[in-house]
């Protein structure tokens, strides 16, 4: 566990089922959560109905982190599974955040490398070739274990079929 992680370890745990909604867009932020368990996406509602997916929290994530700073949401949180989530008033976790320098730098390093990951994602969702976009994607992380392709597949931006097709081409 991750020493930022720790600051949750006496905050009340809440339930959500699938569907339910943890915060709305323009809701007061008064809370920080971390992920126990399930999964939380963070969606923009569209005009047209639909929802843009913006992140996608899993078991110990924070969730909305950058709320820290803000005064309403911008955006909806949604269980795509049954969750399990941390919850603890802002204000508690950002005096946790200063009473425990060490726990705010584990904070800020998760952060970089999220941001890492991001700006290595975006580089590659700019390739054309399903090729290149997997050569980028493998030389950064190498073969994913048995039974991950599908998320790969979705981590660069291609259906399953397309990246299965590319997988079938190279061992050819």
């Amino acid at each position: 566990m991750l020493d930022w992680q720790h600051i949750f370890d006496d905050a009340p745990t809440k339930t959500f089922v699938q569907g339910g909604v943890v915060f709305r867009r323009e809701d007061h932020v008064h809370s920080m959560y971390l992920i126990r368990s399930g999964t939380i996406a963070l969606e923009r509602p569209l005009t047209d109905g639909t929802a843009l997916t913006l992140s996608v929290a899993t078991v110990g994530m924070a969730l909305a982190e950058a709320s820290l700073f803000a005064t309403t949401y911008h955006c909806d949180a949604v269980a795509r599974t049954n969750a399990k989530i941390a919850i603890m008033p802002r204000a508690a976790f950002r005096s946790a955040l200063r009473e425990r320098p060490t726990a705010a730098l584990s904070l800020i390093e998760t952060h970089a490398k999220e941001v890492q990951s991001q700006r290595a994602r975006i580089e590659i969702l700019r390739l054309r070739r399903v090729s290149d976009r997997l050569d980028a994607w493998l030389e950064l992380y190498d073969e994913p274990p048995m039974g991950e392709w599908i998320r790969v597949a979705d981590q660069i931006g291609v259906s399953p079929p397309a990246l299965y097709r590319e997988l079938a081409r190279r061992r050819k």
